[in-house]
Parts: C-alpha cells; structure tokens; sequence
C-alpha cells in the first residue's frame, strides 16, 4: 500500500518505519523544513532503539521518504495517516489545532476519495468533528475517517508497533475496516488481534487504557509509602500482587511518580473530557493528585536522607529522562526532583545517557557532567532517578571514592543495594527501611570535608526535619 503519514514527531516516524519494514510504501509529511532536512540527509531528531536502522534501511530501500509539501491526493494513495501532536490546553484538554489543520489540508489536496486514519490521541468526538469539516470543505468529495490509536511505549516503540498485543480500528463501514486489516495484514498473520469498533469506542480506549495503567502506578507508590512506615519491601508486596491473574505484575514498580509524554497528558485530557459532558471521574482526578505530590516528595526524601539540611549540599542525578532508552524529558520526575532541590539550596549536578541536549532546556542552573562518576564526584548525596541499564554496573567502590558523603537515594529501587552497603554507603530506597552500613554513619564525611549534623543535633531532632523549601510549597 502507498500511504501519507502527516507528522514526523514521535509518533509519526515510528509508525512511517515501522510500517515501511511491513513492506508499504510511505511517505512522511512535515512542515517543519529544517526536521525534514534532518531526516533527508540520515539524522534522526529523537532517539529511540533500533529506530534510525529501521529509517536509513527503509529511505535506501526506496519505501520510506520525507517532504515538508503535501503531494497532490490521486487515487495512487491508499490512505492518509495524520500523526500530529495534540498537546495538553491550560485546563487539560487537548490541542486540536494541528488535527483540524491537517484535516483542511488534505481536502484541499485530495483529488480521489480518501481514506484518513487518525493515529494521534485524541478525545472523543474528534473524528466526527474531522468528518464533519472535511466534508463542509470538500462536499463533492468523499473522506472516511478512521481512529486507529497508538500504543506505543517509549523506549520500546518498534517492539510494541512490529508485536502489539492488539490493534484498534474504529470504522464505520465495512471498506474502511478492510482497508486497515490489509495495511496489518503481516502483524495480523503472526497472532496479532485486530479489534474492529466504533470510532468514538476507539477513541475513548487509548485515554481509558493509559489511566488504567497510571492508576496501578499511582497505587504501587502508595503502597510504598505504607511499607516504609510499617517497616514492609514493597517489591515482595508488588510481587504478590501482581501473581494474581486479575492484576497483574506490569506497571507495580514503585518509583517517583509517572511522567512522559503519555500518562500525564491522556489522564489530564480523559479527566477534561468528563468535565465537559459532566461526569466526574473522582478515581482519575486523585490519581492525577497522588501522582503530582508523589513527584513533588522525592526532594523531601533526599533531605531526609540528608538529616534535613540541603543547603550548600551537592547533590548528583543519575539519569533525567522520564524513563530509559529515550530522550524524552515531558513531565519527567526528576524535573520535580531537581526544583525541590535547588529551592532547599542544593547544588546540583546530573548525567544522563541520551536526555543531556533536551534537559539543558530546562535545566539551565545545575552542572552536567560528562558520565555517572563526574556527576558524582564531590556529591553529599546521590540520587538515582532513572533506570538506565549502563547504571546497573556502577561501580560502588569506584563511586564511594569521588563521593564527599556516602549516601544513595535509589528512587527506581534498581541498584544493588547490599554492593553499595558494603561499599559503605547508607542506602536510602523506595518502599523499603533505610540501610545503614556496619562500619559508617549515615552521612560518612569524606576525606576533603563536609558538614555533619552534631551528636547534639542528632539527639534533639533538628537534623531530621526537612529543609524550610521543602517544607513550604514543595511538599507532597
């Protein structure tokens, strides 16, 4: 099939090569002219494994192109994919500008009925809406529009587009449906179920699955805050949990709180959509709370961890992004994290693998550092907050050596923590008592020298209450 994908974001360039790979002819539209001249000459803009294979295997191949026109729309084009972004309004509701600029575009250029998929998220009623401008613009000229929501997860995108556990078609005629089924045909074949629906039940189910999942993320972390009180592991909770067939393991790690470019803006948009027709989702409304406080807490376990005082501390971030294996920084926990920080009079310092370009961005006050051991050195505590799998062979020892105070906040609960005890390091993790080293204090002064809470301090309680910022406004 020869298909236009409209948008080459995240979204729209997995897709275009991903769907190139399944042996379609595609070519992907962006207005932005510098992107697209990026992609003509072999650099990929975001990353993503395996992805920039994929495109240069694909642009070579002669089944993958950019352009920044639109191409006139003869009966040639078997359908046209719009992939734009539909970012989150100040009341939460999704931006749909870009959906219904497209949309008027391609009734201008069709020149032969067309078949428009929607892949971007989007509310519901879009697609009527779509449907509905495009044949006010065009009404001698006849569009079907398609919802056909992504799924995809960054860091493991082309996984999830080339072994999905479902498609979802939202179509209402028989054509359409067709037409899609051909353009899965090769996933189809191999197990994949593809789940025809309504296009307003295929709208809803993107928004509905991510708050779900957020929900399970949401409940995991509070579950952690519980086990630390009572003194319980959460990851031996989480695991018999999740050995429940009703449950589930996936999505009950504890950690910092969600972010990306997903979770936040589909609950938001899910939360907006309710309003709107005047239905108040209580249980999304919370988790979208519990989350926004949960990210908001984690300075206050790095004070803690610290007796209470961030002033003049240094503190070194392991890893920005939101998750591994992608650049992403949208709504990324250690944003919260690194604010609290700083408002408490911390010094920061951070390394990540792939996210350092786009965290300059927004972190124009903190020093980045060229790999793990740099952003550690001189550090009164280290803070873990993103699983990159090069942080699971960190050398303890080599880390106890640049540190000026050996303490570890593993907010991923990803490092080894009994190498870092015996490295002398008071562990600090999430959902789980702190450990404490056999031969050091909590806070082990290093050799060049580092202010340590007084015996006095200690006893009277004062070192333990978190800094006056992160009291006031910062607090969970």
């Amino acid at each position: 099939m020869r298909l236009i994908i409209i948008g080459s974001g995240y979204v729209g360039l997995v897709s275009g090569a991903c769907l190139a790979e399944l042996g379609h002819h595609v070519m992907c539209v962006d207005n932005d002219a510098s992107k697209v001249g990026q992609l003509q000459a072999g650099q990929i803009p975001i990353y993503e494994p395996q992805l920039s294979e994929m495109i240069t295997r694909n642009v070579a191949q002669g089944r993958l192109g950019f352009t920044s026109r639109l191409p006139a729309l003869g009966k040639e084009i078997h359908a046209v994919m719009i992939a734009v972004g539909t970012p989150p309004q100040a009341n939460g509701s999704a931006d749909l500008s870009a959906i219904f600029a497209v949309a008027q575009e391609v009734a201008a250029k069709a020149v032969h009925p067309q078949m428009v998929i929607i892949k971007s998220t989007v509310p519901v009623g879009t697609g009527d809406s779509v449907q509905a401008l495009m044949h006010k613009a065009r009404p001698e000229m006849h569009f079907s529009v398609i919802s056909n929501p992504e799924f995809l997860r960054e860091g493991s995108a082309i996984d999830d587009f080339m072994a999905p556990d479902r498609i979802v078609v939202g179509a209402g005629d028989e054509t359409a449906r067709n037409t899609l089924r051909a353009l899965y045909a090769p996933l189809e074949q191999t197990g994949t179920q593809v789940v025809c629906m309504g296009r307003r039940e295929a709208e809803l189910v993107k928004c509905a699955a991510n708050a779900f999942l957020a929900t399970k993320i949401a409940f995991i972390n509070e579950m952690a805050d519980l086990c630390e009180a009572v003194g319980a592991d959460v990851e031996q909770v989480a695991h018999g949990i999740g050995l429940d067939g009703r449950i589930g393991a996936a999505f009950l790690q504890a950690g910092p709180g969600y972010g990306g470019s997903c979770f936040p803006k589909d609950t938001t948009a899910l939360q907006a959509i309710a309003q709107e027709h005047g239905i108040n989702l209580r249980l999304v409304e919370t988790v979208i709370a519990s989350n926004e406080a949960r990210k908001r807490a984690m300075g206050r376990r790095v004070s803690r961890a610290l007796h209470g005082d961030l002033s003049g501390r240094v503190v070194a971030v392991l890893g920005l992004t939101f998750k591994p294996n992608t650049d992403d920084m949208r709504d990324s926990p250690s944003l919260a994290l690194i604010d609290a920080l700083q408002r408490a009079g911390a010094k920061v310092q951070v390394f990540d693998p792939q996210g350092m370009n786009r965290a300059q961005v927004h972190l124009p006050d903190v020093h980045f550092a060229d790999n793990a051991y740099l952003c550690a050195e001189g550090a009164d505590c280290t803070v873990l907050a993103t699983h990159w799998p090069e942080f699971a062979t960190l050398d303890a020892e080599r880390l106890g050596r640049l540190v000026r105070n050996k303490v570890l906040v593993d907010l991923r609960n990803f490092l080894d923590p009994q190498a870092f005890l015996n490295a002398g390091f008071a562990v600090h993790a999430i959902g789980r008592p702190p450990q404490q080293p056999r031969r050091h204090n909590v806070v082990a002064v290093h050799q060049h020298g580092a202010r340590t809470p007084s015996r006095r301090a200690y006893m009277n309680g004062a070192a333990q209450r978190p800094s006056p910022a992160l009291q006031d406004g910062m607090s969970g």
